[in-house]
Formats: structure tokens, sequence, C-alpha cells
């Protein structure tokens, strides 16, 4: 099936203007550095979580309107290969079945392996003919320009709650210096979780423990991700 020709409208970073591309000839750079399609909805007795999530990749807020959304955030975040993430990045507009389409993408990635769009959807909705429907047409104009395109759902729960919590190490600013270089040069590959925390008696215990789980968010250290965090879960230094 052909791919349908589309057409994007951008937002300027200010939000005082809008521009109307092409889809094959918008820029990664126009639209990595769009503003947010759409703004906050707020209203009594919402079912959507809105918020604003503090990005280590961008060093600023990015949106999000569910929780959902908000774990997809998380996981961009804790991904080294993803250097830039722009929220509702823009209005996609094409004609289908002779009825003109539109449709707001959850996330653009700009990443080392290319511009990653992405949807983000509860299991549950992906069979819904107006989901299905949408993403088809979506994935098909993004992948035209050999872009990649994703719809992404409930992730798995202990991989999920691993990375929320490494997040909470992430701010880079509140953390010793002289720790972490300390803990780069230490030999730590094989060394148990628990124990990695004392691999250095001249600084107190706790700040050694942040400073570990700071290394494991930026990937300096790895370790087993796939069942919840424990102290004898064996880290492994980066290549």
């Amino acid at each position: 099936m052909d791919s349908p020709t589309a057409v994007v409208s951008v937002r300027s970073r200010n939000g005082k203007s809008v521009e109307d591309l092409s889809w094959m000839t918008a820029s990664v750079d126009l639209l990595g550095s769009a503003a947010p399609w759409r703004t906050f909805r707020w209203y009594r007795g919402q079912k959507h979580y809105s918020g604003a999530y503090w990005s280590a990749t961008m060093r600023d807020h990015v949106i999000y309107e569910s929780r959902l959304e908000l774990a997809r955030l998380l996981f961009a975040d804790f991904d080294p290969s993803v250097h830039r993430i722009v929220a509702q990045p823009f209005l996609m507009k094409t004609v289908v079945a002779d009825k003109v389409r539109k449709h707001i993408p959850d996330y653009l990635l700009i990443t080392g392996q290319g511009p990653v769009v992405v949807d983000v959807k509860p299991r549950q909705r992906l069979s819904m003919p107006e989901v299905a429907s949408t993403f088809d047409w979506t994935r098909r104009v993004v992948e035209s320009r050999g872009w990649q395109y994703e719809v992404w759902s409930e992730p798995p729960e202990a991989e999920l709650e691993n990375i929320r919590f490494l997040a909470g190490y992430r701010r880079d600013w509140l953390l010793s210096p002289e720790i972490l270089d300390e803990l780069r040069r230490a030999d730590l590959d094989g060394v148990l979780l628990g124990e990695a925390a004392r691999c250095l008696p001249g600084w107190p215990e706790i700040h050694v423990r942040a400073a570990v789980y700071h290394l494991l968010w930026v990937h300096d250290l790895h370790t087993e991700l796939s069942r919840p965090l424990s102290p004898s879960r064996v880290l492994r230094q980066a290549a």
C-alpha cells in the first residue's frame, strides 16, 4: 500500500507562529526544536494525569499527558542513544480514503540511529478500529522518509520501577564530583550492588550509594534491570 502524502504543522519554540510544511521536507532541526502542539488540559474529574518531567537528556522539562506517557519519557531519558526529546512535536495531516485525517504524535526522539516518532497507547486500546487506523497511516507516513515509528504500551513492571528509581539520581549537580571520579576509577566490575557503597571508606556510605545509582543511570555501570534491584545484583562496568 502506498504511503499517503502528508503535511505537518509545527509550532515555534516561542509559541507565536505556526509553520506548515511537507512531511518529506520538514527538517529534523525544525521538528526537534518545536514547541508542544497542545497545551495542558486541566479540568475537574479528568482521567489523565498531566505534568512536566525534568529530563536529564534535555536539561529542561518535557510535558506528558498520562502516567503511561511519563513512563515512556523515563525510558527515553534513560536511553543513552536518545539525544533529544520533543513532546507533541507536530500536527500531521493527510487524506486517507478521501477523508482528511489529523494526528499529533506523543513524542519525537532524536537518536543516534535516526529520528523516532512515538505514539503511546494502553495495550487494551490498540485493537480499537479508530486507533488502529490512525496508527496505520501514521506509520506509513513516518516510514516513507526512512524514519522509525513506534507504538509503545505498558512496559515490564520491574524494569519500569527500576528505571523510575534510578531517575531519582539523574541530577548530576546534586552529587559529589570527587566521589563520581573515584568510583569511575575503581574496579567495580563483578562487585555486588550492596557492597559498592562501601568501596570508598573515606566518604559517607550514603553519598557513595547515591553516586553508584547515578553511574547506573548514565550507564557507566550496568546491572540486571529486568528484576527488582537488590543488594545481590552484580555490577558491570561499561566497556
